[in-house]
């Protein structure tokens, strides 16, 4: 895939500056209705990212300086094998971390929970499941889980129940890791409908999807040292920006 978007790219001709009108005017009729948020120079010589929203967020296509050519895809750098076109992607969708509601989350610590992230999580998500049993070879973390039971929601209560518990981490890591639903009635006060609309309204579209401190969305797990790696990285920005 890589080699041939690689292939496309060196066919686009280097350009002088974006003829603005014209790349709106022609991805208008092509949006169907959409709302171009901005159009800036892709990392790319000779090509013009072009920003619009839809109802999950903001996504990016490519363009030549007179919108001749669209380009629809994912832009690395060859050296690092950065996927570039998601870095920004990550960045336009970012929320404002502090916002987000943490009381109806879930709360797990690790260590001493020094670095923090929020996730949508499904207990009956495979990939979900699968990003539980690399999170235990994390350490130092504070975890806030939205209980998001989109994937089978005959079995929602099982989700209730874990906020009815009186150890939700503990009632939560059951459910997540070994499908051991809790030994108690969902008939307490909960937030787990509240979190489905505040998923659906920030645009989590699959599970997990993991918020950084930096308000970052990221659909999907990862492997346990590359997130640590990342959620360094995540921590020491946010510090920055504050």
């Amino acid at each position: 895939m890589i080699r041939i978007a690689a292939l496309i790219f060196c066919l686009v001709p280097a350009l002088a500056a974006a003829d603005e009108a014209t790349i709106r005017r022609v991805m208008d009729s092509k949006l169907g209705g959409a709302k171009i948020e901005g159009i800036a120079p892709a990392p790319i010589g000779g090509l013009y990212e072009v920003r619009y929203r839809a109802a999950d967020g903001v996504h990016i296509f490519y363009t030549d300086a007179n919108a001749n050519y669209i380009v629809s895809g994912k832009i690395f750098e060859s050296k690092t094998s950065r996927n570039l076109t998601e870095e920004r992607l990550r960045k336009l969708n970012a929320i404002n971390f502090e916002s987000l509601p943490l009381a109806q989350a879930v709360k797990v610590q690790r260590g001493n929970g020094r670095r923090v992230f929020a996730m949508f999580s499904d207990p009956y998500c495979p990939y979900c499941q699968r990003f539980e049993k690399a999170l235990q070879e994390v350490d130092d973390i504070t975890i806030y889980v939205f209980m998001y039971p989109v994937i089978r929601p005959e079995l929602k209560d099982q989700s209730k129940a874990v906020w009815c518990s009186p150890d939700r981490a503990k009632a939560w890591l059951d459910l997540a890791l070994h499908q051991k639903p809790p030994a108690v009635t969902a008939a307490c006060d909960n937030p787990v409908e509240k979190n489905v609309q505040l998923g659906r309204s920030l645009g989590v579209s699959a599970t997990p999807t993991l918020i950084l401190p930096t308000g970052e969305k990221i659909s999907g797990g990862m492997q346990a040292e590359d997130f640590s790696h990342l959620l360094d990285q995540a921590m020491a920005q946010a510090k920055t920006t504050r």
